[in-house]
């Protein structure tokens, strides 16, 4: 086999069809759209229009909300991939371990708010995290091989109706 002798596979690559081209290329004329109609014409898109009906999608009941305005965005790490970056040496645990020292390892991607640590895998090493979030699976884990996480103070509320109860409670606390 020379270099000259490679070749596609057979019909691997397709010619562009060229519509419009007069009646021998077999696409000619109304080039393979019909006749007339939304469809025949150029820039219409009808995916979902139902003659004017209601659609289906604004028809059926709505459920649900994603308050994306007020999201937290964190970067989520598990404790395997802490682990091997310790043991590859990427991650100094000698002071505290927190989203600097994380994305410097390339363990953090994002978070814009922190770093959440999840449970998932093996961690042996002595760590002490400063992070902005724990789950339980980790917390344990971390305890358990003798680290310990420090979690950021809850931030008071502030103004109008800062000592005031919000929410299903707050006609007990009025009563009360």
């Amino acid at each position: 086999m020379n270099l000259n002798d490679i070749r596609d596979n057979a019909g691997a690559r397709h010619r562009r069809m060229r519509v419009g081209r007069g009646i021998g290329s077999g696409k000619g004329k109304t080039s393979g759209r019909g006749q007339k109609g939304a469809k025949a014409r150029s820039g219409v898109s009808i995916n979902g229009f139902e003659g004017g009906q209601m659609p289906l999608h604004m028809r059926i009941p709505k459920r649900g909300f994603n308050n994306k305005k007020f999201a937290k965005d964190y970067a989520e790490v598990n404790l395997g991939l802490v682990q091997k970056a310790i043991d590859g040496g990427k991650l100094d645990i000698s002071g505290t371990v927190d989203h600097a020292a994380l994305k410097a390892a390339g363990l953090a991607r994002g978070g814009t708010d922190g770093v959440r640590l999840l449970g998932k895998g093996e961690l042996t090493a002595k760590v002490a995290f400063s992070v902005a979030g724990v789950s339980a699976g980790a917390r344990e884990a971390i305890e358990k091989a003798g680290g310990s996480v420090a979690l950021p103070e809850p931030v008071a509320p502030t103004g109008k109706y800062a000592d005031k109860p919000r929410g299903k409670n707050a006609a007990r606390a009025a009563k009360a």
